[in-house]
């Protein structure tokens, strides 16, 4: 198969080396791509949000299949322009990719298939929706409507928080087009967790779980951020648990996307929190997430390739899945100054070291390139440090010796990746 690869981030890279393996791939182009990506099949410089371009390069190449990696490029729809084109894709319509592209949207889904998940109200001016807040106190979130890239979200404990974060939003446009309008809904307890599936029209089938850190400090400090780490699978959410969450948070809502004419297709990923009383959805996002595609993607046996290729074409129900029972953790290095104004530009070494420690893999995110043919920051997310082990403190202990292998002056990552789930297993860190 020839197959296009839409993205440049690590979750991309971590895609494009489960694609690279399989036999029945002929050729692997990547839109834009990165250094790391480079290495496994041929960089065509095109945006991941540049439909008609990406289209035009599928044609001139006879690509078989589109694989989207990001969200925005499904939100403009490139399934649709693919289909309209004649050519395979593995996403969403840009109809069904409105399940990430509007937080509101996924709410009315949910409230019309019965799916347990935060009470909520949506607002498109500032008055009612501080008015909201003073009404209902804090612990409370806001939620940015449309696409903000992981930054959308904001858990005020303080009604002064929450009321900063809606001017933010929707006076100073913080967030562009996204803040315009907000969903504010009440705060869920529990233990958070990313829930992966393939999905097509009505059937489901159980990719995995991961559990991301989204805060950059330590100790879930700071501001949210598009991932700082995963761990793979979460402790306490087995695949029986797993299944048992597709069934309440994703299968109904397969079935209401079908009954509004509006089928979904694609990976779908479940952000939900485990709560007292069951699992309940926090948000659907239309593509794997990142990091978590990378700590889950390491752990992968079966063969990718035509899995995706089964999403495209509707035969999904005799896709085969397989990972292995290792534990896998990812670990983001980001630029000084993210998840703000990241520092560009500064020499990373020792990347090739770091994966050829045992059980370790580095995939590129935000790096390029430069004339004198050194890989360089040149984002805020820069690379993604992932190991598997047969315990999660010997996948934790093989990454963090694999960050501690590469030299970058502007680097910064958190310490306490998988800590958590450590201790909540009663393992050594």
């Amino acid at each position: 198969m020839r197959v296009l690869l839409v993205g440049s981030g690590g979750r991309e890279h971590a895609m494009a080396a489960a694609i690279a393996r399989s036999p029945l791939l002929e050729a692997l182009f990547i839109a834009p791509g990165n250094p790391g990506t480079a290495a496994l099949g041929t960089n065509v410089a095109i945006a991941a949000d540049d439909v008609a371009g990406l289209v035009a390069l599928a044609q001139a190449e006879r690509i078989d299949l589109v694989v989207p990696g990001p969200e925005a490029p499904l939100v403009a729809g490139l399934a649709d322009a693919c289909d309209a084109a004649g050519i395979a894709c593995a996403g969403p319509t840009r109809a069904a990719a409105e399940l990430e592209g509007s937080k509101s949207f996924t709410k009315e889904v949910c409230d019309a298939a019965r799916i347990p998940t935060a009470r909520w109200e949506r607002f498109d001016s500032v008055a009612p929706a501080l008015e909201f807040v003073r009404r209902r106190g804090a612990p409370i979130v806001i939620k940015a409507d449309g696409l903000a890239a992981g930054k959308g979200v904001v858990v005020a404990m303080t009604e002064a928080e929450a009321e900063d974060a809606i001017r933010a939003m929707m006076d100073d446009a913080s967030l562009g087009d996204a803040g315009r309008s907000v969903v504010i809904e009440e705060r869920l307890v529990g233990d958070e967790v990313s829930l992966f599936a393939f999905c097509a029209g009505e059937t489901a089938v159980l990719i995995g779980a991961a559990q991301d850190h989204k805060r950059i400090g330590e100790g879930d400090t700071g501001p949210n951020t598009g991932g700082m780490g995963a761990v793979s699978p979460p402790t306490g959410f087995d695949r029986a648990r797993q299944e048992a969450a597709l069934d309440v948070l994703v299968r109904p809502m397969l079935d209401e996307m079908v009954r509004r004419g509006t089928p979904f297709r694609g990976v779908i990923f479940a952000g939900l929190m485990l709560t007292d009383e069951g699992p309940k959805l926090i948000e659907y996002n239309v593509r794997f997430g990142d990091p978590e595609a990378q700590a889950l993607l390491i752990r992968l046996q079966s063969d990718l390739l035509p899995a995706l290729a089964s999403v495209a074409d509707g035969t999904l129900d005799t896709t085969d899945i397989r990972f292995s029972d290792d534990h896998s953790i990812s670990i983001v290095l980001a630029a000084r100054g993210y998840p703000g104004k990241p520092v560009a530009g500064g020499v990373i070494d020792g990347i090739a070291e770091a994966g050829h420690l045992p059980g370790v893999h580095v995939f590129h995110a935000g790096t390029r390139q430069d004339a004198e043919g050194r890989i360089v920051a040149a984002g805020g997310r820069v690379l993604t440090v992932c190991a598997t082990g047969a315990t999660l403190a010997e996948a934790r202990s093989r990454a963090y010796h694999g960050v501690a292998a590469i030299r970058w002056d502007d680097a910064t990552w958190r310490r306490d990746i998988g800590e958590r789930a450590l201790r909540a297993e009663g393992q050594a860190g």
